[in-house]
């Protein structure tokens, strides 16, 4: 009986573990400018992510963990080869959630949905 029950216990510790999730930011960029987008580049604390093209009405979603903490901007270039940025929220290490970058023709929206 004593086997049965650390094994049991053992298993239910295991599982409380592996429940815990590492916080991480779900990102999704949109371009919703009407045209195709290119350079797309989102700058976090300690790192970034990006695409080469977006088209018109395309998404990107990217998962990030955040170390540190910092500003945010996001960096485009317009189908008429202006380059573009925005600045975005601040975000700090653990947080975790939704982060929603809109892309407009007059400019990028932000949509934070993180908790700490």
């Amino acid at each position: 009986m004593g086997r049965r029950l650390a094994a049991v216990v053992g298993l239910a510790g295991l599982v409380c573990v592996r429940g815990r999730a590492s916080p991480y930011v779900n990102a999704t960029v949109k371009n919703d400018t009407g045209e195709t987008v290119t350079l797309v580049e989102v700058d976090y604390p300690s790192a970034s992510f990006g695409r080469d093209v977006l088209a018109a009405g395309a998404s990107y979603p990217y998962r990030f963990k955040i170390i540190g903490s910092g500003a945010t901007k996001v960096l485009w270039t317009d189908a008429a080869r202006k380059q573009h940025s925005a600045a975005g929220p601040d975000l700090h290490e653990g947080q975790n959630g939704q982060l929603v970058i809109t892309l407009t023709a007059a400019g990028a929206q932000w949509s934070p949905q993180l908790t700490p």
